[in-house]
This record gives C-alpha cells, structure tokens and sequence, in this order.
C-alpha cells in the first residue's frame, strides 16, 4: 500500500499556519535547527518563502555569519569539538546588532550578518530596517541550547535519520561535508541541550521533497 508522504510546500504551509496562528502581528523571531544533513538553511528559505506568501515581511540570518574570529573559536584547539560548540559563535554579537534591535520595531535598524568566517574580519555594517510587523527567520547551529532557546517565539528541530552520521567519524551519504569537530560538536550539543524537546516543532526531513512533521512522545 502506497504510504502518504507531504510534499515540501505543504509542511511549510502547514508549519507558517501554525506559527501565524499565534503570532500574526508585531515582530516574530523563528529558529531553525537540525542535526546534520538536515539543511537547515534551505529549510528555512523555503519557510520564509512560504510566509511571505502569506503576505509577511520576512528577513533571513544564518548564525554562520555571527561566527566569533578563528583565535576565539580555536583557543582550546584547532579540532576542539568542545570550542567549536562553546566558543563558536558569537552570541552577544547577535543580540546585540540583530536580535535587540530587531525587536524594537520602528526605525530601529539592525544588521543580519556580523562575521565573515571564510576571511575571518567582520562584515561591514549593513543596517536594515522593517515595519512594526515582521518575522525574522534564523538557521544555525545550537539555537536551542539553555542560553538562546528562549529568544525564539517559534523553533523548528529538523531530523534526517540516515543521512548524517550518528557518531564522529562514521560514514554517511553526507558526512563528507562534516568535520569530526563538527559532528563531535553535534554530539555535545545532543548531550547537554536536548534540543528536540525544546522545539515548537519537530520535522522528520530525512526524505527532502517529503519532509513530514512528527510529535515528541508525550510520556
């Protein structure tokens, strides 16, 4: 028997429903994690595709652009799992020039990118400004851990069973693009935050074109 599958549009409609229901007026701020392979950033692209369809001012960040300078995130070593999770990322950068501003509406501006990794220099200052009714969609690593999980008024956890690997090292269709700092990271990040029971919403997203929204065991 053929097993019903959504299609990507309708998970999105479904989850902007859902966030609208509760938050259809003033400024929204929305996290989307995920473990690896689960590309979080397309998810997040394509949901805020869906929202401004549904007629709302959107704007997108990636904690990848509030990355802290290489000296801060290798302190503890160049492979340090534990400094790339604890040490990588800047987030009183990111209250500070995005997500503070951001909230205060009116005129205030705020910049969506902080930190250029890839030339290790910050970025130049680029200030946005939006009306009193936006949604700010952010994609990243460890959104959900104690210090940031109750900025989010929405968070979506994004799992892909099957396309990443479960342990540093281990082969997967995607851990190629994985560093075992990276996954060793993940793991931590697993260990000590918990986040799928921190997420509004869970999605299986291991099958792209399908990804299906599934529900944490209630007991």
């Amino acid at each position: 028997m053929a097993r019903w599958a959504p299609e990507r549009r309708d998970t999105m409609r479904a989850l902007a429903d859902e966030l609208l229901q509760h938050y259809s007026r003033g400024r929204v701020v929305v996290g989307v994690d995920g473990t690896s392979g689960a590309d979080a950033g397309a998810f997040a692209d394509d949901l805020a595709t869906e929202l401004r369809r549904a007629g709302h001012e959107v704007f997108r960040a990636s904690m990848d652009d509030f990355q802290r300078p290489r000296a801060v995130r290798d302190a503890r070593g160049a492979d340090s799992a534990e400094g790339l999770y604890r040490d990588g990322y800047d987030d009183a950068g990111f209250r500070r020039v995005l997500l503070g501003p951001f909230r205060l509406a009116g005129s205030t501006g705020f910049s969506t990118a902080l930190f250029d990794r890839e030339r290790d220099v910050p970025f130049e200052s680029a200030w946005e400004t939006g009306p009193a009714d936006a949604i700010l969609v952010v994609d990243g690593p460890y959104l959900l851990r104690p210090e940031l999980r109750g900025i989010w008024n929405f968070s979506v956890w994004l799992e892909a069973p099957g396309r990443a690997a479960a342990e540093p090292g281990a082969a997967s269709p995607t851990s190629e693009t994985r560093s075992p700092r990276e996954l060793g990271a993940e793991q931590l990040y697993l260990r000590d935050a918990a986040p799928r029971t921190a997420a509004s919403a869970i999605v299986d997203a291991s099958d792209v074109d399908h990804p299906r929204r599934v529900f944490a065991d209630s007991c």
